[in-house]
């Protein structure tokens, strides 16, 4: 019941070389919690959550 914006959505990242990983990321639609990894490649951020074996990557793009 929350507004997404200003929402923490992103919790507990740290860096391994040049990728973050060990924190979590909440799906702010279901409230579903998932393992996270993220990683830039070229101008685009990386973001993918994990769930057991499967998992889902978005490309998140600079706001202008």
């Amino acid at each position: 019941g929350q507004k997404v914006k200003g929402m923490e959505i992103i919790r507990s990242m740290k860096r391994d070389g040049k990728e973050y990983s060990g924190g979590t990321i909440l799906d702010p639609e279901s409230g579903n919690v998932y393992r996270c990894r993220m990683w830039i490649e070229g101008k685009d951020l990386k973001v993918r959550g994990y769930l057991g074996p499967f998992f889902r990557t978005q490309t998140w793009l600079k706001a202008d």
